[in-house]
């Protein structure tokens, strides 16, 4: 296929697999949407929220982070702190990863679980002091998330919403640290999962060595009233402009789950293949579920698929049936992976069908197209 069809075709099957029609009639901006129409942005609404879906192409954009440096906005999502004694206490009821494993400066993935173990959205925590807890969760979730905290706050704790604050950016790729060094020359970056803050000039920043794309980068937190003038400094730094499309085939080519998608309320962490963030020696909502699923034994499990030979893109949502004709679940995600050239998808599939190596067929509008389970991640780095 010629590139710039496959460009047109990369572009086509995310816009319908990522970016539904939104049913609420109120779409938000971030802080940095004038600036995405200057820079030559395609707009769409997303989670809420008009988004940039690509600037140039998403082939060019998915290329730029895997081999040189590219910058997201990421202002979307929701910046939460929570403060007060027993705050990580208090949280380790909360979230499913321990919290207490967490030292000073550090950072961690989790989950937010309901009573049946079901996910209500995958977060990043980082603890900036004694009792301060810094939480970034997904963009769709945010009033969802501070309720559920909310209803659950143990007296003496202060939980504050700044979402509306903040302007947030990853920038990511293997010349992220150079982009870095050439903006704040006097500071290091935090090592893998940490955070920094500081004050400067009247403008707090927090950085997270933290990303979504498999790749090294971080997460650049400011003003919302900064943003702009900062993610134009990442730009002219020598970082690519990338879009939501770019970002949706970065993160499934390692396998990141997409909340809403991958993730669900109805599926836990453990069908998900990510019990290795749950703790079960803690006592979490929804613990006790997980704790007899895995002893009882999984019925399903999210997989990764990737196509034996040519075919459609694969898209959320198409059918997988084995190879005698019995419908076996949806695909959850897919896409035409840039790096591999290759269909790729995800799926919750039964155990027995779980297995590497396992054929199967997706139905693309009634053709099938084979495929078959192999071992996560589709694409590791040389």
């Amino acid at each position: 296929m010629r590139r710039g069809a496959e460009c047109e075709w990369l572009t086509h099957v995310t816009l319908a697999i990522m970016f539904p029609p939104v049913m609420s009639e109120t779409i938000q901006e971030t802080p940095l949407a004038a600036l995405h129409i200057e820079l030559g942005a395609k707009m769409i609404p997303f989670a809420g929220w008009n988004m940039p879906v690509q600037y140039t192409s998403i082939m060019d954009e998915h290329t730029a982070v895997r081999e040189d440096v590219g910058i997201f906005d990421i202002s979307h999502m929701g910046q939460f702190f929570l403060s007060g004694a027993g705050a990580e206490e208090w949280l380790n009821g909360m979230l499913a990863n321990d919290v207490n494993k967490l030292a000073i400066g550090e950072a961690q993935y989790t989950f937010m679980l309901n009573e049946q173990g079901g996910v209500i959205d995958d977060l990043i925590i980082y603890r900036f002091g004694e009792d301060q807890i810094f939480l970034v969760v997904n963009a769709s979730m945010i009033d969802v998330d501070f309720a559920w905290l909310n209803k659950h706050l143990k007296d003496g704790l202060t939980l504050t919403n700044e979402s509306d604050a903040w302007a947030g950016m990853a920038v990511q790729g293997p010349n992220a640290v150079a982009t870095y060094a050439k903006l704040f020359p006097g500071r290091t970056l935090p090592s893998r999962n940490g955070i920094d803050k500081w004050e400067e000039d009247g403008q707090s920043f927090i950085v997270c060595r933290t990303g979504y794309t498999g790749e090294d980068g971080f997460e650049f937190f400011c003003g919302a009233a900064e943003g702009s003038a900062w993610f134009q400094k990442f730009v002219d730094a020598g970082a690519k402009p990338c879009g939501l499309g770019a970002r949706d085939s970065l993160r499934l080519e390692v396998c990141y789950p997409l909340n809403g998608s991958d993730l669900s309320p109805e599926r836990t962490p453990l069908q998900a293949g990510l019990g290795f963030f749950c703790a079960l020696d803690t006592d979490f909502i929804g613990a006790d579920v997980l704790r007899k699923q895995k002893e009882n034994g999984l019925g399903e499990r999210l997989v990764a698929i990737k196509y034996t030979g040519k075919g459609a893109p694969p898209r959320a949502h198409y059918g997988v049936f084995s190879k005698e004709g019995e419908q076996l679940g949806e695909l959850s995600s897919g896409v035409l992976s840039p790096s591999l050239r290759e269909g790729i998808a995800m799926a919750y599939l039964p155990v027995e069908f779980a297995k590497v190596g396992t054929l199967i067929d997706i139905d693309v509008r009634g053709r099938k197209f084979e495929a078959k389970v192999v071992k996560k991640p589709f694409y590791k780095k040389d």
